[in-house]
């Protein structure tokens, strides 16, 4: 471990399993190193995987296996900016197992962790200088469930969202 800090998420048994699958979505990412438990502990036992180590998209993170004590919620999400609508549906549709929490681009996965699917057209579309434009992007975004730059940018230019 390099950073001076890392992100340090909480799972319940399923440390390795969340950073292999995390790992697997994104350019420059990998498991890094398990580490297992010394000794028994509050949630597990000798040998059990403690901690994970590992990079995503060049960001180091620990996965820790701490028990069902605590879970993720909504306060906490990490943004994925996303070169093109391909990469936009790639990454929700592997990243959404809860449909229903959908909302502007935000899924949230199979192990609970809220993500925010960013297009950088949507961010650029919403800095534009010509404020009414930047208003109509940002009000078609908050329409959506999944995010569609197409019809953001027709909303933008003062088209219809469908």
């Amino acid at each position: 471990m390099s950073d001076k800090i890392a992100p340090c998420l909480w799972f319940d048994g399923r440390a390795e399993e969340a950073a292999r699958f995390y790992a697997s979505l994104l350019p420059g990412s990998h498991v890094d190193a398990v580490h297992r438990a010394p000794a028994d502990y509050p949630s597990g036992k000798k040998g059990d995987v403690l901690t994970v180590e590992f990079t995503l998209a060049g960001r180091q993170f620990v996965g820790l296996n701490g028990g069902p004590h605590f879970t993720f919620n909504e306060a906490v999400s990490f943004q994925i900016y996303c070169e093109d609508q391909g990469e936009v549906d790639r990454l929700t549709a592997a990243l959404s197992a809860v449909p229903e929490a959908e909302q502007c681009g935000w899924v949230k996965d199979k192990f609970g962790l809220s993500w925010q699917i960013v297009p950088k057209r949507l961010l650029a579309l919403m800095t534009d200088r010509d404020a009414a434009k930047a208003q109509r992007a940002m009000q078609a975004m908050l329409t959506m469930k999944r995010i569609d730059i197409a019809a953001i940018e027709r909303a933008a230019e003062g088209g219809p969202v469908s």
